[in-house]
């Protein structure tokens, strides 16, 4: 910092002489006074303050953030020539945000939830954003349960307060998501540290290259310190004790210079091995066999600076699985192309329409989009006078090629209402798997019931045997000690 303190002025530029000084009108030396309306330092300062909150997430309000880079370490350029990923040893500058999910910006870090993970690449050709969660499946796969399967998490309409019951009242009646549940009460569901997470791309995407040909990925971050867990009980404990104890350990291993980076994987499917994929490939509930589809490695990011301002940098951040440069693409996941334009629908929302002018938002390419301009918070010059049309003659614009993806699926049938119907040979397969490798883990049964047990406890009974039928079809000594441990 200068040895010269800077001069304290109102937002106008005007010099002040005293910030803390508030123009009334006083009598001699008594108490009371009348704050007069000219007072434009009191007033704006007061006006300001009302307005500095922009509406919080939805979902994933709290969140821990920092900047770094990512390092490709491998030639891919056999599936893909998006450029940031092209050329060993070739870098470029990122943003991370990490966040629970359910819990308002000031609820605790260390509760049970899915970690959201959004990382946002400032690449040559424009935002490549990754927004991801730190478990591989999700809990629905018809986008339009979206709001209610998030609501459901979250607070009680009447009691404004977490409920179990309409918790286990949703999943119980939207079954599909019994593998993420799975996950969720294993011993991942809380992690020692954002430092010690995985990455998962949860839904397909496409990597693809500009002579028609596409490879079909999940993608993968796996942390270089390994996965941590943290114990039900410490969680807890920290809960009230410490509820940002993981936005203060990632900010402070970072300022100490205790950088923490992750090996960036991908899945490859091929688009003549669909057909025989085990699975669908399109379904966010499965995860892909690795036996059969192992990872590949592309490279490496690692978080080396922290932000210098929280509200600057994290809060007015804006990530969306729309943000794709050439080369990376999305597939025919529904609730991926509901993502595409859900995020960027709620950022208009909560940051304004031109939220890709603010720092954290704006690429380091040069970005020419005249027909995206005025509305609220405008600091791009608006594009002078050039057209705000389409086809103009007076000022033509050059056109890319890149741009032009190729052409995955061949579309023809009759638009219809459609819902996914639930297997329970196929849907409950992949839970059953994940049941008996927890059962195999030291201590990992006992974990999860011990994880899960205290949800069940103050649900309706009624409720609390459903739930019941329906664990015991992931194995029916699941239900057995769920009913063995409640009536304790």
């Amino acid at each position: 910092m200068s040895s010269k303190s800077p001069v304290s002025t109102l937002a106008n530029g005007q010099p002040s002489d005293n910030p803390g000084s508030v123009q009334q009108v006083r009598y001699g030396n008594t108490n009371g006074g009348l704050v007069v309306l000219s007072d434009t330092q009191t007033i704006e300062i007061l006006a300001h303050f009302a307005r500095e909150r922009i509406p919080e997430r939805s979902v994933h309000a709290k969140a821990a953030g920092a900047f770094g880079e990512f390092e490709v370490l491998e030639d891919v350029s056999d599936i893909t020539d998006a450029k940031f990923l092209t050329g060993i040893g070739k870098k470029t500058p990122i943003l991370t945000r990490m966040s629970t999910v359910g819990g308002e910006k000031g609820s605790s870090d260390t509760v049970r939830d899915v970690r959201g993970w959004a990382t946002k690449f400032y690449t040559e050709e424009g935002i490549q954003d990754f927004v991801f969660n730190d478990l591989p499946v999700f809990f629905i796969r018809d986008p339009i349960k979206f709001p209610s399967m998030n609501r459901s998490h979250k607070r009680h309409p009447q009691t404004n307060v977490p409920d179990n019951s309409m918790f286990w009242d949703f999943h119980v009646n939207n079954p599909e998501g019994i593998h993420a549940l799975m996950h969720l009460f294993g011993q991942r569901g809380i992690p020692a540290s954002l430092r010690n997470i995985s990455g998962y791309g949860v839904h397909t995407y496409t990597l693809n290259k500009s002579d028609g040909s596409y490879v079909y990925v999940k993608w993968h971050f796996k942390p270089d310190d390994g996965i941590k867990t943290m114990a039900a009980d410490t969680a807890l404990y920290l809960a009230g004790a410490e509820p940002d104890y993981h936005v203060k350990d990632l900010f402070h291993a970072i300022k100490t210079g205790n950088f923490p980076s992750w090996t960036v994987y991908v899945q490859v499917i091929r688009p003549e091995q669909v057909s025989s994929a085990p699975i669908d490939i399109f379904d966010n509930t499965f995860t892909w066999p690795h036996a059969l589809y192992p990872l590949r490695r592309i490279g490496k990011f690692t978080l080396n600076r922290n932000p210098n301002n929280y509200f600057q940098d994290i809060e007015q951040a804006c990530f969306s699985p729309s943000n794709m440069v050439p080369g990376i693409g999305p597939s025919a996941d529904p609730v991926l192309q509901a993502r595409m334009f859900s995020y960027p629908d709620a950022h208009r929302y909560r940051v304004g329409p031109n939220y890709f002018q603010l720092p954290p938002n704006k690429p380091v390419n040069c970005v020419y989009a005249p027909y995206v301009r005025d509305g609220p918070g405008t600091i791009n010059g608006n594009y002078g006078a050039d057209p705000d049309y389409v086809g103009s003659q007076l000022c033509p614009v050059s056109t890319s090629k890149r741009v032009q993806m190729p052409t995955h699926e061949v579309w023809s049938g009759n638009v219809t209402a459609f819902a996914t119907q639930f297997d329970e040979d196929r849907d409950f397969k992949q839970a059953r798997e994940l049941w008996h490798i927890i059962c195999h883990e030291k201590g990992g049964r006992e974990q999860f019931l011990h994880n899960i047990v205290p949800t069940l406890k103050d649900v309706p009974d009624e409720l609390k045997h459903r739930v019941l039928d329906y664990l015991g079809k992931v194995d029916d000594e699941l239900k057995a000690l769920l009913k063995a441990a409640l009536l304790k």
